[in-house]
Order: C-alpha cells, then sequence, then structure tokens
C-alpha cells in the first residue's frame, strides 16, 4: 500500500496498537529535548523512576528560556542540576549561550525519518529537515528518555500542496500566517500536516523549520517536510550528510485533507493581537505606527532570517526608526559567528539594532516588554494577551521582512515598497563549533547531582477515589492558553519550586485564586473551547494539581493539556451537550460519582447540587489513559509497571 511520509515514520517506529486512524498507537522515540523552563522538573521526574541512563538514541538537555539571572540564585541553580543530572544520565548538555534548542537541535542533531520528543510545544521544528517531532508535557518525555513508549491517537495527515514559488520580500513565515487565517487555532487539532508539491523544492531548510514551526499554533500534532536534495544541501553544509536519507511520500499515497497554497500570489501577512490565528493581509493594516520591533525566537533566528534583515538595512541605507526600538535575538552561537563572518552582525549594529542572548528572551516575556498600549512587531509565534510582559500593548507576528520595513518607516510597512528585497546565498559551509555542547559523564556514578534550595520535591497526586465533589472555583471563556494558566516571564525561575510557582495560577485573571483553591480544599475548573492552547508546559496541569483542582470541564481541549492532565491525574472532561456549559455557575457545588465503574464507559454523570440539575460528560480516554486517572497520574501508573513505561 502506498504510504504517505507520516505513515512511514509512524508505522517504521510502532510498539504497541494498531496503525489506523483513531487508534491509540505507542511508538518508539529516538530523541528527546528538554529545556531548563521545563526540564528541571522533567529530570526530576526522570529520577523518580530510578533509571540509571537513558534509553534513546539521543537526548538533549538545552538551556535557553531561563538564562536573564535576575533577582536570585534561583536560575543558576537550575542550570547547575541540570548539567551535573544530565551528565549522570547519559545526556548531552547544552549550556547557557549556546542557543535556542529547536534552531540548535535542527542544525547539530536532527535526522530524516527519525522521531523527536520535547518538552516544549514548538518541537516540530524538526519537522523542517524530515523528522516527525512532536512537544509533550515533561512527564512524557522523561519516560521516553527512560525507554518508554510515547502514545498518541493515531492521526489524520493532511497533505498542503504547495505550488509556485514565493515572490520578493514574500517569505515561509506568510505561508503559516496563511494556514493560520484559513483554519484558526483549533484547525489542526488531531492532524499531522505533511507539506508537498513542486513548490517545496523552492524552500530552504531554515524556511521548512519557521512553517513546522508554527504548526504548533494550529493545534496540530507535528508538521513534516519531505527530505530532498534541500535537506541534503543543509545537512552537508552542517558537515553531517551522513545524517542525510531520502524520505518522500510514495506515489498515489492518500490524504485526510489536502489543502492548496499557490505561492506565487501570496502577500505579506500579518496577525493581530491577540492570537496568531487574526491574520490579514499587511496591506489591509499599513501606515499603523510601530513602537517596538523584535527579530528572533525559534521561529525565525536562523542565518536566513537575520541576514534578510542585515541586507535590508545595508540596501536601503537606512536606520532604525527614532520613534522605533529593535532587537534582534539571534537562534544560536553558529548564528552569531556566521553573521560576524558575512558582516551582517556589523550591519545590524550599525542600523541601531540591540543585540540580544541566544535565547528565547521576549518571545516568552523574558525582557524587552513593550511600552504600555505599544505596537510591537514580533517575528515570534505566540501574540496571547500579556505574553509579552505588558497586558495593554498589541503584539503583532510577522516575517523578517515585514519587522524590518517597520523598522525602517516606523510604520506598518509593505515591504515590496522598499524597492529590490534583500538578495544573499546560504553558506556552503557552517561554522561547527559544538564545545558549548556537553557530552555525559564516563563515570556516571562519581557524579553528584547538585540541587539547589529553589528546588522542590515533586508533588505527587493520590489514586483517584470513588467520587468528587467540589466548587466551580473559576469560569472561564474560549482559547485559555496555558500562558494563562501559569504565566511566563518572571515566574519562570520557580518552575522547580511548584509550591511557589502554584501562587501565579490563574493570577492575570483572578489573583486570589491559589488561596480561594486551596481554602476551598481544591475544586473544578470550567473552560470553553480550546482550552490549554499554546505551550507544552505541564505544570499548567502539574501547580492546578498541587492546588486541588480535581476536574476541568471545558467544551473542548488542546492535545498536549489534555494529556498532561490525564498524566497529573486531573480529570479533563467534555459537555455531552455544550449548552450545558451555560447552566453552570462559578461557585456552584458539582459532584462526580461513581468513577471507577464510570470510567470504563464512554459517559459520566455530572451532579450541579446547587442548580439541582445533571448532566452527561464525555471524557474520550483510552483503556491505558483510564488506568493512568486511576493510578492517579503517570508517575504512579509508570512506577506501577516496574518498567519505564514500557
Amino acid at each position: 500500500m502506498a504510504k504517505n511520509i507520516t505513515q512511514k515514520i509512524l508505522d517504521a517506529h510502532t510498539v504497541s496498537g494498531e496503525p489506523t486512524k483513531g487508534s491509540e498507537i505507542g511508538i518508539r522515540i529516538d530523541q528527546t529535548i528538554t529545556q531548563d523552563a521545563t526540564g528541571t522538573m522533567a529530570f526530576l521526574q526522570f529520577e523518580a523512576m530510578g533509571v540509571d541512563q537513558v534509553k534513546t538514541d539521543l537526548s538533549v538537555s538545552y538551556v535557553d528560556h531561563n538564562t536573564l539571572q535576575y533577582g536570585g540564585f534561583e536560575n543558576a541553580d537550575d542550570h547547575r542540576y541540570l548539567q551535573t543530572v544530565a551528565a549522570k544520565h547519559g545526556v548531552f548538555f547544552s549550556r547557557p549561550g549556546n542557543g535556542i534548542c529547536h534552531q540548535i537541535h535542527l542544525e547539530r542533531f536532527g535526522k530524516p525519518g527519525g522521531t523527536l520528543l520535547g518538552s516544549d510545544s514548538h518541537t516540530p521544528t524538526s519537522g523542517g529537515v524530515g523528522m516527525l517531532a512532536m512537544g509533550a508535557g515533561g512527564l512524557d518525555v522523561a519516560v521516553a528518555m527512560g525507554g518508554g513508549a510515547f502514545s498518541l491517537t493515531y492521526p489524520d495527515v493532511v497533505l498542503v500542496k504547495l505550488t509556485g514559488k514565493l515572490q520578493p520580500w514574500v517569505s515561509a513565515k506568510d505561508i503559516i500566517l496563511e494556514l493560520l487565517r484559513r483554519l484558526t487555532v483549533k484547525g489542526g487539532v488531531g492532524k499531522v500536516f505533511e507539506y508537498g508539491g513542486e513548490g517545496v523544492a523552492s524552500l530552504t531548510v531554515p524556511d521548512r523549520a519557521t512553517i513546522t514551526n508554527m504548526g504548533a499554533e494550529l493545534g496540530a500534532t507535528t508538521s513534516v517536510f519531505p527530505s530532498d536534495d534541500a535537506t541534503k544541501e543543509f545537512l552537508q553544509a552542517q558537515g553531517r550528510v551522513e545524517d542525510w536519507t531520502e524520505l518522500k511520500a510514495d506515489e498515489g499515497a492518500s490524504y485526510d485533507e489536502v489543502i492548496e497554497i499557490e505561492l506565487n500570489t501570496l502577500e505579506p501577512m500579518i496577525a493581530q493581537p491577540h492570537m496568531p490565528d487574526n491574520v490579514v493581509k499587511v496591506t489591509e493594516i499599513a501606515g499603523l505606527k510601530v513602537d517596538q520591533v523584535c527579530v528572533g525566537s525559534c521561529t525565525n533566528s536562523s542565518y536566513r532570517d537575520l541576514m534578510s534583515v542585515a541586507v535590508a538595512f545595508k540596501a536601503s541605507g537606512k536606520k532604525v526608526n527614532n520613534e522605533v526600538s529593535m532587537t534582534v535575538s539571534p537562534g544560536s552561537r553558529q548564528v552569531v559567528e556566521m553573521m560576524s563572518r558575512s558582516g551582517g552582525l556589523a550591519d545590524l549594529i550599525a542600523a541601531g539594532a540591540r543585540l540580544l542572548e541566544n535565547t528565547c528572551g521576549p518571545c516568552i516575556g523574558n525582557g524587552q516588554s513593550p511600552p504600555s498600549d505599544a505596537v510591537s512587531l514580533r517575528t515570534f509565534n505566540r501574540n496571547f494577551i500579556g505574553r509579552s510582559g505588558t497586558k495593554s500593548a498589541g503584539s503583532y507576528l510577522c516575517s523578517p521582512e515585514v519587522a524590518v520595513a517597520a523598522a525602517i518607516t516606523g510604520v506598518v510597512t509593505d515591504p515590496r515598497t522598499l524597492g529590490d528585497a534583500p538578495q544573499f546565498e546560504l553558506p556552503s559551509e557552517y561554522a561547527i563549533d559544538d564545545s558549548m555542547i556537553i557530552s555525559p559523564s564516563d563515570a556516571p556514578a562519581e557524579i553528584e547531582v547538585s540541587r539547589g534550595p529553589n528546588i522542590k520535591p515533586l508533588p505527587i497526586q493520590n489514586e483517584l477515589p470513588d467520587s468528587l465533589a467540589g466548587k466551580v472555583l473559576i469560569k472561564l471563556g474560549d482559547n485559555i492558553t496555558t500562558d494563562d494558566i501559569t504565566p511566563a516571564g518572571t515566574w519562570l525561575k520557580y518552575r522547580s519550586n511548584v509550591p511557589k510557582y502554584s501562587e501565579s495560577v490563574f493570577c492575570a485573571i483572578d489573583a486570589d485564586f491559589h488561596t480561594k483553591a486551596q481554602a476551598a480544599g481544591g475544586g473544578f475548573v470550567l473552560g470553553g473551547e480550546n482550552y490549554g492552547q499554546g505551550s507544552s508546559r505541564e505544570h499548567a496541569a502539574l501547580c492546578p494539581m498541587f492546588l486541588g483542582i480535581k476536574g476541568v470541564i471545558a467544551k473542548s481541549f488542546a492535545r498536549i493539556h489534555k494529556d498532561n492532565l490525564v498524566n497529573f491525574g486531573i480529570l479533563p472532561l467534555t459537555f455531552d451537550n455544550p449548552a450545558d456549559y451555560d447552566t453552570i455557575n462559578d461557585g456552584d457545588e458539582l459532584e462526580l460519582g461513581g468513577l471507577k465503574d464510570g470510567l470504563t464507559g464512554e459517559k459520566l454523570v455530572l451532579k450541579n447540587i446547587t442548580q439541582g440539575i445533571e448532566m452527561n460528560l464525555l471524557h474520550g480516554y483510552t483503556p491505558r489513559q483510564v488506568d493512568i486517572i486511576k493510578a492517579g497520574g503517570k508517575l504512579n501508573y509508570t512506577k506501577n509497571l516496574g518498567t519505564a513505561g514500557a
């Protein structure tokens, strides 16, 4: 039978279940990545499983989020913990300053046809080199490091057929923004987006990585490109052509859906506040005054992206507008070195751009918060309200080309009005220096893991009782993000201190939520559509679990967050009749009974004691997930198996 790329990789890695659409399968994971904001907890969980050495082909621990070591010792202590725990357990460690995990992994480790699991929702970036790369909660990654399978529902596969060729000043960012405009942030749930068509050949690996990176904003399981001559050329330039293998869909392979994008007709696009799918053509808002421009993040921080900006400045002879503050965050040390060698770095500095460290930085609210009520153009992947650190500011998502046009003119500008597009060639050989990637120890037994005072014990959930009761502690609307649940920014340094970090839960919506939840002995959260979209941060489940949240009842869930809730023993439940959402009020007393038997069926009965009514709820759990819920979470479940989740 003819297979598409997704089916080829999944079928080659399936270790349990039937590879049929809608069925749960377990797949072998070849590589894992963690980053410091999620990795500290992931490694605490890995240690709790009692596995001596990782069982993957490769696992890498990156430090790229909490590199601003401000206001205390917490971040520096976490970095020391991560370096020592990696050395002890067979994990490579990328030091602070080396760069952003997704950019480095693309450059130095990604392999066509392999599977990659990462504790960051933008792990699909490596789909740009033909990997099946997926984001997950840290506990899922810890289990994979221990040799356990990763479970997922066998997905629908959508072919995005690209025809034609991008025109000058139009780039890969405009392709994914166009998809978001068409499909919305919910359009990819349960799906893998596979790119094909003659237009693929004209896209470089950095172009492809931008597209697969932001596939996360569609809610997709992942996105993947073929491995072709362009992939081989990129890996050759990275000094690892031996990692290349051709990977393409078979002739006659079938897809569940086909979407066509004519690249010739695509225009520069921009996502308006406060959702990545609020996309319009740049021409529709041209002239809007701009206060800040930020270039970088794991989406657009490659050598290709930064050179586009540098060459545009040099060709125009212009500098950053006096009314605009502009920052540039390179994706890796390699990018900085290549920019320096080519002269592009000097051009950026001469233009008045502020050069930041090779980290996530402003994308996660770590620095460069815009002024009050500002307009900030960002080449990032998310523009949720308040994510920048300034709730009154509006963040707009755009390509590097649109960003530099605004930096020059001071207003939102169609870059096609600037004249000839930047022209430069990607290098045939990149600067290779892996000295900031530390190999694991040859004598792991001699390594003592360093634990600072901010690293608190891992909270463990109890087994599921037969009934749950409590108040509705908060009623929320649609598209609640994991940033809304547990914010980033200045809270990030408490990622290894769950009791402290739990004080942040819903703090931007209800500053007293954590005290209310603890005083009530826990309870329920009520949500609308697409609850838990955004970052893969498992703390958005772990911290509510610490506060005693028993269940989250919503109209629908984002994939990773639903899995994280299950992993920490919180029941994610949906309404059999969505209209029942309107019958429940904040503060209502709810009760779920007969859980242990009820979970074997499709529906549970929820009693609203306050209103005197009953309604049916759906759980949609697989038998494996039912066992995890009953055990009180995946860590208990894995320990009960006596193996690392095998």
